[in-house]
């Protein structure tokens, strides 16, 4: 079973709670706070392993949750951080962030690796909010929350070069010809239902890497027929090999075959289309294709293509074609890659994106939201003054008070604050 796409929910180790404590040494009446910080949540990281093929393993397990981070202890000992939990996926996977569609990440190469959910920082320990004003505060930090998202991963095959064409034009006959690979082959459409890759040695140290692509066919760039699930498969290419069935034995004009799968290459991508192209008529053993292929070798050459003729099931002129196909990639060297990354604003401005605080209305009711105060509940000892003062100055820091005050709030007004009610007074 081939799997080229894989939804799955990461999460970040949330951070360990500071902790609140005192020095009970012995001749050390007021040793002061000695609480110690949490730990740091683990993170979630893609890594590339060689020895993967496919996304199967992330088919069936969608949720993957880093450690949390421990939280502090007395005598200023800092928590344990979480470990990072590591995900292995094929190299050719491309990452995207499923809520806005953006491409953040692409794994090519052997330990590849990208933080795609960061863990949480640790909540300060009390001894880090003595001052000399507050010399004994009664209360500590919570942890930071990690990041969540759902990602989309999805496989591209890492081929040198593509085979492309419509259906049951010989794509799986050839490759199965020049390379070991075993596809499944038949006379009839879609055969093929998942993209083959082979390895073909051309000389001692000289080979190359080949894809057949199925599913082409007019419309494909759009969903229709299979071809839409596969064309992420050319796009790493550096040379397509574009068959035709010159024969016209079903039916249809190898001239106008080629027009349309050139079309669609050019609807899904227009830098797609730009790729160097060779043109192959297949099928030149049957009877009545000379006339055929003189035709369509005229007007494709007109274009600037090159056309050559083969026969995969007899083989005649394939070893020629393998190594144009070689002397093609030499001469092509590296092409510009068409998957165009995007910087992971999510990801990397997760402290700016925890300050998204909400001040409303509702009625006579106000409420404040959002992951920063949350911390800042979790933090606070109500109970306690000091703390119930860091409290109210961090509510003024973070501007909640003038916000609540542009709302029209009032003294005694009743506020919200992350499900706990206050009143509001100056």
């Amino acid at each position: 079973m081939f799997i080229d796409k894989a939804k799955i929910f990461v999460k970040g180790g949330n951070g360990g709670h500071g902790a609140v404590a005192w020095r009970r040494e012995k001749y050390e009446p007021s040793g002061g706070p000695a609480g110690g910080d949490g730990g740091d949540g683990g993170d979630v990281i893609l890594k590339v392993d060689e020895g993967l093929r496919t996304l199967m393993d992330l088919r069936f397990k969608k949720h993957f949750k880093a450690p949390v981070g421990d939280s502090g202890r007395s005598k200023r000992q800092y928590g344990k951080d979480g470990d990072d939990l590591i995900i292995r996926v094929p190299p050719g996977t491309i990452v995207k962030d499923e809520e806005s569609g953006r491409i953040i990440a692409d794994l090519t190469l052997e330990n590849d690796s990208f933080v795609v959910a960061k863990g949480g920082r640790g909540g300060r320990g009390n001894a880090k909010f003595a001052t000399s004003t507050r010399q004994a505060p009664r209360f500590a930090e919570g942890g930071e929350a990690g990041q969540e998202r759902w990602i989309v991963l999805e496989l591209k095959l890492l081929a040198d070069v593509g085979l492309i064409g419509f259906p049951n034009v010989g794509k799986s006959t050839l490759l199965s010809i020049v390379s070991s690979a075993k596809p499944k082959i038949a006379n009839y459409h879609f055969t093929t239902i998942k993209p083959n890759l082979g390895v073909v040695r051309v000389a001692e140290g000289n080979s190359f890497a080949i894809a057949d692509i199925p599913g082409l066919i007019e419309g494909a760039h759009s969903g229709t027929g299979l071809g839409h699930d596969f064309l992420r498969h050319i796009e790493r290419t550096k040379v397509l090999v574009h068959l035709v069935d010159i024969s016209g034995q079903e039916g249809r004009d190898p001239i106008d075959d080629f027009h349309k799968i050139n079309e669609e290459l050019k609807l899904y991508n227009e830098k797609l289309s730009l790729r160097p192209q060779i043109v192959v008529a297949n099928k030149i053993d049957l009877p009545d294709t000379e006339e055929n292929f003189k035709l369509f070798k005229e007007e494709i050459e007109k274009l600037g293509y090159e056309v050559y003729s083969i026969s995969a099931a007899t083989q005649e002129g394939v070893k020629e074609l393998i190594f144009k196909i070689a002397e093609k990639l030499e001469e092509v060297g590296e092409v510009e890659s068409i998957i165009q990354v995007e910087e992971d604003v999510k990801l990397y401005k997760l402290e700016d994106e925890n300050k998204g605080i909400i001040v409303r209305k509702e009625e006579d009711e106000y409420f404040v939201e959002g992951s920063i105060v949350e911390k800042l509940m979790d933090s606070t000892n109500l109970d306690d003054l000091d703390s119930a003062r860091f409290f109210q100055k961090r509510l003024r820091d973070l501007g909640i008070i003038d916000r609540l005050r542009d709302l029209g709030i009032s003294e005694e007004d009743s506020v919200n604050i992350c499900g706990y009610e206050f009143e509001f007074f100056e």
